[in-house]
């Protein structure tokens, strides 16, 4: 069996993330949503570890053979804990490319696992989670650019913390 690990914070998940996501669900026997809990990042956070593992169940129903997981620490051992051979990464740019081909031969210095690098959709490649949460937060509208049970948890979440924070 082919698993692949699509890992990341989602915070919140994004359409960029679910077409990574469903074009590895396309690829693998089996695909692992990795949502990773650093504990020292949980203070700018948007969203829980748990919220985010719940979106995402939600936003990857489509796709029976994806499951979505917690994780801390090294995502190499995950994957040796878990039998995942893939990991899964989507670029969006050469910029993207510099970091992530970095981490790859780390990853791959570390374990036996490949990393398979996604071209992201043209729609999606200005995309980021980050500039989700800083346009909600300023009352933007990114009701396109995430589905929509996130963009209601995202308005949400900003009107109780309040504009500009």
């Amino acid at each position: 069996m082919r698993r692949a690990v699509c890992p990341g914070s989602f915070d919140p998940v994004t359409n960029g993330h679910l077409d990574i996501v469903g074009r590895a669900a396309a690829l693998f026997d089996e695909v692992v949503v990795a949502v990773g809990v650093n504990k020292s990042k949980s203070s700018s956070r948007m969203f829980t570890p748990e919220e985010r593992m719940d979106m995402l169940r939600r936003a990857c129903e489509p796709w029976p053979n994806v499951s979505v997981r917690g994780f801390t620490g090294l995502l190499t051992d995950f994957c040796a804990e878990h039998g995942i051979q893939a990991i899964v990464k989507g670029l969006r740019a050469v910029s993207d490319f510099d970091y992530e081909l970095q981490m790859a031969q780390m990853n791959a210095s570390l374990t036996d696992v490949e990393t398979v690098f996604v071209p992201t959709s043209p729609e999606w490649s200005f995309l980021a989670s980050s500039l989700v949460k800083e346009v909600a937060t300023y009352g933007g509208d990114v009701s396109s650019l995430v589905p929509g049970f996130v963009h209601e948890q995202l308005v949400a979440r900003v009107a109780e913390r309040g504009t500009g924070a």
